[in-house]
């Protein structure tokens, strides 16, 4: 009993002394996805692209010395595309023809980040960064309901990179990519689609005390 009292005083101390060494604060985020709808069968039905807002709230903590951090944020997401149905007969000879597909999200980005920052003082200019993590994506609304099943869950991988400008401003380009299906058509329900977005978002991060 002794060593097990002991070893949770060790432990906080050690948890207490990692926190005591590390910074958090919040932003607000906005930026822009350009979506594709990717389907797994893509001789089946041509896509285009299409662009929709990112917009919500960040918030970071990061290691001090380390490089070494952490990003949660809180983001409505668009991610919508065009879904040319007429290209198949199955579809058109029911009136359906090229349609805007449109797909409403509450995304919750979880990802490890590190920053270079032993560049002899320019880094509170500019600081370069990478981050990797996953994307927990919940459905809020989508259309062409009588067209396609939606999955009310999705969860993506997400790599980017970017930069800090002046010790606030992040500036960061990602690519997300589905793991497994997002959407499905009712009819030819084989055909199954992820969604492949490149992101590119501003966060203005608020010190300590600021807000």
């Amino acid at each position: 009993m002794k060593k097990i009292i002991l070893l949770s005083v060790l432990m906080l101390m050690a948890c207490g002394s990692v926190f005591a060494q590390t910074t958090s604060r919040w932003g607000v985020t906005a930026g822009a996805n350009y979506n594709n709808i990717h389907f797994k069968q893509s001789d089946i039905l041509d896509t285009d692209r299409g662009f929709g807002p990112v917009v919500g709230l960040t918030g970071e903590l990061n290691f001090h010395g380390l490089g070494f951090g952490a990003q949660a944020a809180l983001l409505y997401s668009l991610r919508n595309g065009k879904i040319h149905y007429d290209d198949r007969t199955v579809w058109s000879s029911l009136g359906i023809g090229a349609e805007k597909c449109n797909m409403h999200y509450l995304d919750m980005p979880i990802v490890l980040t590190f920053k270079y920052h032993k560049l002899g003082g320019t880094e509170t200019t500019i600081m370069p960064m990478v981050f990797a993590g996953p994307t927990f994506s919940f459905l809020l609304g989508k259309n062409l309901k009588d067209i396609n099943s939606y999955k009310t869950v999705s969860v993506y991988l997400q790599l980017g990179a970017g930069v800090e400008l002046f010790e606030h401003l992040q500036l960061k380009a990602s690519y997300n990519f589905s793991i497994g299906e997002t959407l499905r058509t009712k009819l030819l329900d084989e055909n199954a689609a992820k969604n492949r977005t490149w992101q590119l978002t501003a966060t203005y991060f608020f010190k300590a005390g600021e807000y």
